[in-house]
């Protein structure tokens, strides 16, 4: 896994942001933080989270520069996965969640009722080139020039088809390999126009009475002016 911090500037509330997978940071940049600063977690090639829980724990124990005062996590698509499972080792504990919000995802990340229907993925990992994995990123849109945006940014972080397959691999494993983890969340968002993860799924893994929908597509992060308006709103 990698780090980066998309918006560092000293505020009192930091977002811990567990992207999904296939990403880069370039995409986020262009979103403005509001009031919180952000740091993005991506690239599940490696589950192993040493510098991660390193990292957390400085901030937990307020050990950097910046002191934080409330601590947020948004996990995304298979980030949702990911999240929960380090949650089992503990990663969280040091920073006292105020809120923990899972958005275009489940728990369950491969499952023909729950998640991504098994033999999408299947499909996705043995047929990966250029011209599917911009298949893939148009669909997680609903609007082409958001769509266009989205690709060409994540162009300048240079991730290439064969490394895009082998972090889908490491997943599709880790998620056979544990497909329990645990549900950490305070908010469940269902994105009731998603075509990667069905909405119907996310409706149905979390319950419908403990989720709330809202009508954007898979990746929706577009649609608020700041990441801050994001929290505020799903939380």
């Amino acid at each position: 896994m990698k780090t980066c911090w998309l918006h560092q500037q000293g505020r009192q509330d930091c977002l811990l942001f567990f992207a999904g997978w296939g990403m880069d940071p370039e995409p986020f940049y262009d979103i403005p933080a509001g009031t919180v600063d952000v740091l993005m977690v991506s690239d599940y090639s490696s589950l192993e989270c040493t510098d991660l829980a390193s990292l957390l724990q400085d901030l937990g124990q307020k050990t950097l520069s910046t002191t934080y005062t409330r601590f947020h996590l948004l996990a995304w698509s298979m980030g949702v996965w990911a999240a929960s499972m380090l949650s089992t080792q503990q990663i969280f504990s040091p920073l006292s969640l105020t809120s923990s919000i899972a958005l275009a995802g489940t728990c369950y990340p491969i499952h023909d009722r729950l998640g991504i229907p098994a033999q999408n993925f299947v499909n996705m990992l043995e047929q990966l080139s250029p011209a599917s994995l911009q298949a893939f990123q148009r669909s997680m849109f609903t609007n082409k020039q958001e769509a266009d945006a989205f690709i060409q940014s994540f162009h300048k972080g240079g991730r290439s088809v064969q490394e895009l397959q082998q972090e889908l691999a490491v997943l599709a494993q880790a998620a056979t390999e544990q497909p329990e983890v645990p549900d950490i969340y305070t908010s469940k968002v269902v994105t009731g126009r998603d075509r990667i993860f069905p909405a119907r799924h996310q409706v149905r893994a979390w319950g419908r009475k403990q989720c709330q929908t809202v009508s954007l597509p898979h990746f929706p992060f577009y649609h608020w002016p700041s990441w801050s308006a994001m929290l505020h709103e799903l939380t």
